[in-house]
């Protein structure tokens, strides 16, 4: 409850609209569509691209939010993904699951790592699995088999558009 209390007041001062969604965001990214309102989103720059991430509401997205603004070496993994350590652990509170899809932003709690999968190689995710944190779109910017430095930041989704 105060983990709850604590993210909607960052929120509310670091994205002035949120309020107008009722402190509430998408249950999952599956769900989230351009008229459901002010959506909680990151933005994702890698050199002179800009993809934009909108978040699922969880316990473990909260905590990353409080992490940004970040500025992180991601690696290649497996020609699936990109991945980063985080500086530190965060709350393991969202879903889990073995499976993802193209575009999903996770949390990999054993590392503590963040990772963004550009492409389905048809592999489960070992266990514990991972907690997704977002959605983005325009993967072609972490499509390379080389490290990315990406910077990762709130945004104002209704100001942001994808780049």
């Amino acid at each position: 409850m105060i983990t709850r209390l604590l993210f909607t007041l960052l929120a509310s001062v670091v994205v002035p609209n949120l309020a107008a969604c009722s402190n509430s965001l998408p249950r999952a990214a599956a769900e989230t569509s351009a008229d459901q309102g002010d959506e909680m989103k990151i933005r994702i720059i890698a050199g002179n691209k800009v993809v934009t991430a909108t978040l699922v509401d969880n316990p473990t997205t909260q905590d990353f939010v409080s992490l940004l603004l970040l500025t992180l070496t991601m690696n290649d993994l497996f020609g699936r993904e990109k991945f980063a350590a985080l500086p530190r652990a965060i709350s393991e509170g969202g879903k889990r699951t073995r499976t993802y899809e193209v575009g999903d932003v996770i949390y990999w709690s054993p590392g503590p790592d963040i990772a963004i999968y550009y492409r389905h190689d048809g592999q489960s995710i070992p266990a514990p699995g991972v907690i997704v944190l977002g959605k983005i779109s325009g993967v072609e910017a972490l499509n390379v088999r080389r490290p990315v430095k990406v910077r990762i930041e709130l945004t104002n989704s209704n100001s942001e558009e994808d780049s």
